[in-house]
């Protein structure tokens, strides 16, 4: 894993968005980064399960869950698939259970929190869409970075001259 400091990229990327949104790390892994895959999972986690069981890629899955706090859309069956399927990380604008559990997993996830009401699964919810989480909008394919100090997105891999 490549090492980097998000306040670092954004010194020499200011253009660069950064979520700002109070995202609490879970998972062993700190800092992780990848382009994006998006999903919008209304108090569903339906289509992030079957995210979850393709091949990564070294992606980082940023799930839209509108930051509701009705149920957990990610938890350590889904946290174990992106283990298993090589992900780079997850990012949830909303919720996670397990967290005993996926803090001693080799993954980076970032969540507002814990709720330990699974969610419905009715195949609600969109994949691969634009998103836009704290005013920031996030593109299928869009670089995320993130770190102990935040989360930064880019239309270009900072880590690479071009």
């Amino acid at each position: 894993m490549q090492s980097f400091s998000t306040a670092d990229l954004l010194d020499e990327y200011p253009e660069s968005n950064v979520l700002m949104e109070n995202f609490l790390s879970y998972g062993e892994v700190s800092i992780f980064f990848g382009r994006a895959k998006t999903i919008h999972a209304p108090e569903d986690n339906s289509l992030v399960r079957q995210a979850l069981e393709t091949e990564g890629n070294n992606q980082v899955l940023v799930i839209d869950g509108g930051a509701s706090r009705a149920c957990a859309l990610v938890g350590d069956q889904l946290a174990l698939l992106a283990i298993e399927n090589g992900w780079a990380g997850i990012i949830v604008n909303g919720y996670i259970r397990d967290s005993a559990v996926i803090a001693e997993m080799p993954i980076g996830i970032k969540a507002l929190g814990t709720n330990p009401r699974k969610s419905i699964k009715k195949n609600r919810g969109e994949a691969d869409i634009e998103l836009t989480i704290a005013q920031i909008p996030i593109k299928p394919g869009n670089w995320v970075y993130s770190d102990a100090d935040g989360v930064i997105i880019s239309e270009h891999n900072l880590l690479i001259s071009e």
